[in-house]
C-alpha cells in the first residue's frame, strides 16, 4: 500500500505509532520534525497515488474541530468534523481532495486525546446554551473514516468518548466496507456508521478502488444486525437518463439489507466542484462521464447542474426514498438551500 513511512519525531515512543510502524515493518522509515516540513513542500499529481503513496504519522496542530457548512447534516441542531487524518486510500474521480492538497499521500494524526478534549468542550459548551441540542460531529471530512481503521486502531477510543457524551452524536462516514472492527465493539445509539450509496454502474466507473455496491450493502445488514445505528447518503448523485430507474433499484437493494424504518436519516446531494477540483477533474479523467452534461457556477461559487436540473434530481430521488418508507423527517438535502 505504502512506499515509504514518515514520522515526527516526537511520536517514535507513542504506542499508536509503533503500532503501526510494527505493521508496515518492511517499509523505510525517515523521521522527520514536522508533517508540515515534507507533505505538500514538492507538488505531486493526484494520479501518483496509484503507485506512489507515502504514509505519515503526526500531530495535528492548531485547530481540530471545525464548524461545518450549512446543510452538511440534519437541520436544527449544531454540525462540526473533526480532523484525524488527510487523503484517501480510494480514488473518486470527484473526490475535491485532488484540487485541495497538493500531494496524495496519507497523513494520520495520532494525538485523539487532544481531538476529544475539544469534542468535549465544544458539546458542552453547546448544551450549555441550549439543554434540548443535540451537537453532531463527523468524521471523514478529509478522509474515509472506517477505510484504514484496521491500521489506525482508533475506533475503540471514540466508542469510549461517545459513550461518556450522550447527548453528542458522532458520525463515522464511509465508502468502506471494512466494518470487522466495527462489529466487535458494542453498539451505541449516538455513534452512526454512514454509508455512501450510488447505483452499481456509478460506483464502477467513478468510486474507482471502492468496495462494490453488494460489499457496501453487505457491510451495512451485518452492522444493522449487530445493532450499530445506520446513516445513507446518496451524494453525489450524477446524472444520467435512467436515475430515476437506477435509485428505484438502489432504493430496493437498501431496504433489503436493512429496513426502512432503521435507517437513521438519509443525504442527497448532486455533483459538485469547487472551481480548483473541477480544473483537476477535466485533466485527470477527461473521458469521464463527469464532464457530459452542461455545468454551470451556481451561486455559491461552486460548478454544478443548473439549479432547476438539480431541483428536480433532488425532488425526484426524495419522493422514491419516501416511496420507499423512508420517513420525510430523515430525509435532507446535503449542501443545498
Amino acid at each position: 500500500m505504502f512506499n515509504r513511512i514518515f514520522i515526527e519525531k516526537d511520536l517514535r515512543d507513542n504506542p499508536r505509532a509503533k503500532a503501526i510502524l510494527n505493521r508496515f515493518s518492511s517499509l523505510p522509515v525517515k523521521e522527520i520534525d514536522a508533517i508540515d516540513d515534507v507533505f505538500q513542500k514538492v507538488k505531486k499529481p493526484y494520479l501518483q497515488k496509484r503507485d506512489n503513496l507515502n504514509l505519515f504519522l503526526g500531530t495535528k496542530k492548531g485547530k481540530l474541530v471545525k464548524e461545518a457548512p450549512d446543510a452538511y447534516g440534519l437541520s436544527g441542531d449544531p454540525h462540526y468534523y473533526f480532523i484525524h487524518a488527510y487523503n484517501c486510500i480510494y480514488e473518486c474521480n470527484y473526490c475535491y481532495l485532488q484540487g485541495y492538497f497538493h500531494s496524495p499521500d496519507i497523513v494520520l494524526f495520532l494525538n485523539h486525546e487532544e481531538i476529544a478534549n475539544e469534542i468535549e468542550a465544544i458539546a458542552k459548551e453547546q448544551i450549555e446554551k441550549n439543554p434540548t441540542t443535540t451537537p453532531w460531529f463527523h468524521a471523514g471530512e478529509f478522509s474515509d473514516s472506517l477505510a484504514l481503521s484496521h491500521i489506525t486502531g482508533e475506533l475503540p477510543f471514540y466508542f469510549e468518548v461517545f459513550k461518556n457524551l450522550p447527548q453528542g452524536k458522532l458520525e463515522f462516514r464511509t465508502k468502506s466496507a471494512n466494518v470487522k472492527n466495527l462489529l466487535e465493539l458494542s453498539p451505541l445509539p449516538n455513534v452512526i456508521t454512514s454509508f455512501s450509496l450510488s447505483p452499481a454502474d456509478k460506483i464502477k466507473k467513478n468510486d474507482l478502488k471502492t468496495p462494490s455496491l453488494k460489499a457496501r450493502l453487505s457491510a451495512i445488514s451485518k452492522l444493522a444486525k449487530h445493532g450499530h445505528p445506520i446513516g445513507i447518503h446518496f451524494d453525489p448523485v450524477i446524472y444520467d437518463h435512467d436515475f430515476k430507474e437506477k435509485y428505484t433499484n438502489l432504493l430496493k437493494d437498501l431496504t433489503q439489507a436493512i429496513s426502512a424504518n432503521e435507517i437513521e436519516y438519509i443525504s442527497i446531494g448532486v455533483v459538485r466542484f469547487t472551481k480548483d477540483v473541477y480544473q483537476q477533474v477535466k485533466m485527470n479523467y477527461p473521458e469521464s462521464e463527469l464532464l457530459a452534461e452542461e455545468l454551470i457556477k451556481a451561486e455559491d461559487g461552486k460548478v454544478r447542474y443548473a439549479r432547476a436540473m438539480r431541483m428536480w434530481i433532488l425532488q425526484t430521488i426524495k419522493e422514491l426514498c419516501l416511496e420507499a418508507g423512508i420517513d420525510s423527517e430523515k430525509i435532507y438535502l446535503c449542501m443545498e438551500d
